[in-house]
Formats: structure tokens, C-alpha cells, sequence
């Protein structure tokens, strides 16, 4: 066969032949990036779907991971709307309520690194529920946490630019959405998964700061070294008290801790596009979040409960900027001038970062639902930069709606974008938990071994147990306080903004059903593959790495051992 002949059957990529300059080579090789990973022809777009996520950059360092594992999901939820928790149950309730939601979290978390451990695939969470649940369960997670993350841009992005009008900017709202707007999409479409994660490190390492800096300076306001009040004490513990609203106002509690904390598992999408391995990586990614859960919010919170009396006028009401955070309003009730606006830059970095990160795990998740089949292959376009441009492009086009600050109606429209996707967090973490536990009793049904298990949950099956009764509660809880809310009439408008994400997650798991006439609702034990996907497949060759690890971590200093035993 000639050449010509043999090269015909083969699908052509055409490079730049003249090199002559630097300038029209990089311009070059630019423009081929944005071209498929995998030719997109008639033979080959199959292929594409089902291996479209092996083509994803390996950008993510352990450096990067252990930063988006501590500090990723800091944005509005702890920096913002602390302060309605805070409003409505009172320091108490805020201490008890996030607490409660960490434990679950926690366990979340462990069972999330397991099953990465053996299987990190892209998508994780709706992918584990298809392998170990259902696939009708694992259509429904998947298209919710799907619209999470495609609303969380435009919502971030008004957030921020209302944020700009802390200083009385006379530049119109638009105008800040538009520069938010390019910067987030530019940094995705053209600096790809390496912008990302390096972004996100220097916003991590911003929001560290801020908030360790803001918990020095609240330690010191609280003592009385500074401000007019002098001591403070616990005196905003005794009046006006602990708690407010009662029950009703811890369950409200309990819903802002889940919205805070949303974001947590997004570093399990990174496993797929990391440079270390999974089975390394990632459980010591995920410890990071023990640490975020008592610096970051259990500490800081108790501060918080110290310095801002939950009756305050500040707090809560239609606000959703800086002025309503109760880090800003603790620092003005010291009395202190520049460190407001200090600190309402960190806020605005952080909404940012968040979307940012929206644009990210909205992508991947759409990837990963499009190599399944259950989106269309648009969705699962990566090209040679290992860029998903199609949900990247989906994402910014739909990032759009955020221009409709402009209008008079934006409350209401934000108000029902955030239905779309108030309760997906309760069923992303169900999904983790549920599939962990069938995984675990898969095992033991068809006789296999944890020695097989790279990362073993430090809470077991019992904790995802645990786990997913805590969610189901307070999924009820929520219908319960939709349908009567806090200091207002039942009334069905206000029913479905708060409750409306789980409406659309049963009627996608219904409508699947009847679509692809699908009714199994669990996968038997016995039929469940737990070999394929696998990241380690030899369990011997598995068990002497592990020895091999802990005996040469056991030659290093103890100091050594110790960091390594904590991070």
C-alpha cells in the first residue's frame, strides 16, 4: 500500500508549516489548540463520548489540591450569608447547626475519597451512583449538579459587582458584570485547566489570610485592645441571646450552613486532572477539610457570635453585598476606618473565585454526563489545550442571564435561578454516600477484599450511613420550613423557590424512568462491576506499595511523620 493510500485512512490535523517567527509560531500552535483532542468524524465521535475525559490537562498539583481542598468554597456562603443565619437562630443555633452539617460533611468527604481512590473518573458523583445505585438516581444527581453550577456564574457575578457599590461607585452595576464577566470566561476559554488552578491558588491563599487575619483582629476587639466598646466578652450571648425563633430558626440555620459549605466535594472533580496519584492525592486533599471545618468556620463563626449581635438592623434582610456581612460589620462596629474595605476586597475575590469555579465543575460535570449519553456530544468536545470547550461555551453563554441586573425584575429572576439549585448540595452528597454504601455491601456480597481498597473511609460504611440519614432529615426539614416559613404565611410562590430543586430531582428521576423504561430502582449486589474503571487493578502489587510507603515513611524524622500523619 503507498503512502498516500495509507495516510488517506487517516484522519489529517493540519499544523502551520512556517515558523519563521516566534510571533506566528506561538499563534500557531494557539489556534491548534482550540482544535478536538480526537478528530470529530463519523468513525471516531463515538470514541470521543466515551473517552473524552482521558484528553482532560493534568494541571492540578498537590500544592493546588490541598489549597482547593482548605480554602476553595470560602466565597458568599460563609462571608455573606452567615449573617442571615446568624439573624434567624442566633450564635447558638449558628455553632450547633454548622457543626451538625460538618459531621455529615465529613463523612461525605471520606466516602467520596474512597471511591475516587479506586475509580477516579471525571464527574465523579452522578458516575458512582450509576455504577452502584441506578442509573435513573444517577441522572437525576447529574443534571441537578449540572444546574448548580450553571446558575452559581451569573449569581457570583451580580454578587461581586453589587459588592463594587460598597465605595459608592458611581459606575453602573452592568459595567462591573460585563468586567467580571470577561475575566472569568477569558481565564477558562483561553488559559484553560493551568489558569484555573493557578487562580484559585492565589484566591485560596487570599481568603486564608483574610479570614486568619480577620480572627486575630476579632480575638483582639473581643478582649477590648481596641474600638470604643472596650471589653466585649460574651456579652451579645446574654442579650440578646443565644438563640432566636426557636426550632424554626435552627432549621433556617441548618439550610444556610448546607448553602456555606456547597462546594466542599468539587475537589474530587480534580482527581481526573491531577499530576499526583488519585490514591495519594486526594484523601490528603480531603483531611485539609477537617481543618477548614474548625479554623475557617466553627472558630470563625464563634468569633463572629462575639462581635455582632444577632438583632442587628445590618444584618440579613435583601442584602446580598459586603454591607451585610457580618465580617464588615464587626469591623465598623470597632470602630477601625481602611479595614472595611480591605476586607470587602477579600469578599469580592471570593465570590469570583467561586465563579470561576462554577465555570469549572459546570464543565466537567457536563462532560461527564455528555460520555454517558446523557447529554448531547457538544458536551463532550475537549480539545488539544485538554479544555471541555463545550461546556466551558455553554457555561458562558448561559453566564449572560448575569446582565439582567440591568433590569428591574433582577430579584425575582435571581431569586428563581437560585430554586433551580438551592437544594442540589443535599442530593450531591447523597449520591456520595449512598453509592459508598452499596459499594461497601457490593464487596461484601461477591466475597472481595478492602485490602483491594487504595483509601479506606477513616468513618466506614456507618458514616456514610449516618451521613445520608442527616441529609434526608433535613431535606424534610426544608419542605417543613418552605411550606411554613420563618415569620411569614405559607404561601406556594415562596414553597417552590426554596423547595423547587427537589421537585425537578424527582421529576428527573421519574422522567427517566419512563423515558428510557428503566425501573430498576437499585442495582442487585451480585451485579455490580467492581473492576472495571479501576485505577488499581492488582491487589497484591497494591498492598506492597502501601508497605513499601509506611516503611519508608517510618526511616523519616518524626516531625516528618507527624505532618504527614496531619496533612
Amino acid at each position: 500500500m503507498s503512502n498516500s493510500s495509507k495516510n488517506s485512512d487517516q484522519p489529517i490535523i493540519t499544523y502551520s508549516a512556517d515558523s519563521s517567527t516566534n510571533t506566528n509560531s506561538k499563534w500557531t500552535n494557539f489556534k491548534n489548540s482550540f482544535k478536538p483532542a480526537r478528530p470529530l468524524n463519523n468513525d471516531l465521535a463515538l470514541d470521543l463520548e466515551k473517552n473524552a475525559s482521558d484528553n482532560l490537562s493534568s494541571a492540578f498539583s498537590q500544592l493546588h489540591q490541598n489549597l482547593i481542598g482548605l480554602a476553595g468554597c470560602v466565597g458568599s456562603g460563609l462571608l455573606v450569608v452567615s449573617g442571615n443565619a446568624l439573624a434567624n437562630g442566633g450564635p447558638g443555633s449558628v455553632l450547633i447547626g454548622w457543626a451538625l452539617v460538618s459531621s455529615f460533611l465529613y463523612c461525605t468527604m471520606q466516602a467520596l475519597s474512597e471511591l475516587a481512590s479506586c475509580y477516579p473518573v471525571s464527574g465523579s458523583f452522578f458516575k458512582y451512583a450509576d455504577k452502584f445505585v441506578s442509573r435513573p438516581a444517577s441522572f437525576a444527581s447529574g443534571l441537578n449538579y449540572f444546574l448548580f453550577w450553571l446558575v452559581v456564574l451569573p449569581l457570583e457575578l451580580v454578587a461581586a459587582s453589587l459588592c463594587i457599590q460598597f465605595w459608592n461607585s458611581e459606575i453602573n452595576t452592568v459595567a462591573w458584570v460585563a468586567i467580571f464577566y470577561v475575566l472569568i470566561v477569558g481565564t477558562n476559554i483561553f488559559g484553560g485547566t493551568a489558569a484555573f488552578a493557578n487562580t484559585e491558588l492565589v484566591a485560596a491563599i487570599i481568603k486564608l489570610l483574610g479570614v486568619i487575619g480577620f480572627d486575630i483582629l476579632a480575638i483582639i476587639l473581643i478582649c477590648g485592645g481596641a474600638g470604643e466598646e472596650g471589653y466585649i466578652g460574651p456579652k451579645y450571648w446574654h442579650n440578646p441571646g443565644a438563640f432566636n425563633h426557636g426550632f424554626k430558626g435552627f432549621t433556617t440555620v441548618l439550610i444556610s450552613a448546607t448553602y456555606s459549605l456547597a462546594g466542599t466535594e468539587l475537589v474530587g472533580l480534580t482527581v481526573c486532572e491531577s499530576s499526583n496519584n488519585p490514591r495519594i492525592a486526594l484523601p490528603r486533599a480531603i483531611k485539609q477539610v477537617f481543618y477548614r471545618i474548625i479554623v475557617f468556620y466553627m472558630f470563625t463563626l464563634t468569633l463572629i457570635g462575639f462581635l455582632v449581635p444577632s438583632n442587628s438592623d445590618k444584618l440579613g434582610g435583601s442584602s446580598s453585598d459586603a454591607t451585610a456581612s457580618p465580617f464588615v460589620i464587626a469591623i465598623n462596629n470597632g470602630g477601625i476606618k481602611v479595614l472595611p474595605s480591605i476586607f470587602n476586597v477579600v469578599v469580592i475575590i471570593s465570590l469570583l473565585s467561586i465563579g470561576n469555579s462554577a465555570v469549572y465543575g459546570f464543565s466537567r460535570t457536563a462532560l461527564s454526563l455528555a460520555e454517558s449519553k446523557l447529554l448531547p456530544s457538544f458536551f463532550a468536545y475537549v480539545d488539544q489545550a485538554g479544555r471541555p470547550l463545550g461546556g466551558i461555551i455553554f457555561a458562558a453563554v448561559f453566564g449572560l442571564l448575569s446582565f439582567v441586573s440591568a433590569s428591574p425584575k433582577q430579584a425575582e429572576v435571581f431569586a428563581w435561578l437560585v430554586a433551580l439549585s438551592a437544594l442540589s448540595t443535599l442530593f450531591t452528597w447523597a449520591s456520595c454516600t449512598t453509592s459508598h454504601i452499596r459499594f461497601r455491601l457490593a464487596i461484601q456480597k461477591q466475597n472481595r477484599s478492602l485490602l483491594e481498597v487504595p483509601y479506606l473511609s477513616k468513618t466506614g460504611i456507618w458514616g456514610s450511613v449516618y451521613a445520608t440519614i442527616c441529609l434526608v432529615v433535613v431535606l424534610c426539614l426544608q419542605f417543613w420550613i418552605s411550606l411554613f416559613p420563618l415569620g411569614a404565611k405559607p404561601n406556594a410562590g415562596e414553597f417552590f423557590k426554596n423547595y423547587l430543586g427537589a421537585v425537578i430531582w424527582l421529576a428527573c428521576y421519574l422522567g427517566y424512568m419512563v423515558y428510557a423504561r428503566d425501573w430498576i430502582l437499585l442495582i442487585p449486589l451480585d451485579e455490580i462491576d467492581l473492576d472495571s474503571d479501576r485505577a488499581e487493578t492488582d491487589a497484591d502489587k497494591l498492598q506492597q506499595e502501601l508497605h513499601e510507603e509506611m516503611e519508608v515513611l517510618k526511616l523519616r524524622p518524626w516531625y516528618i511523620r507527624v505532618y504527614y500523619y496531619l496533612f
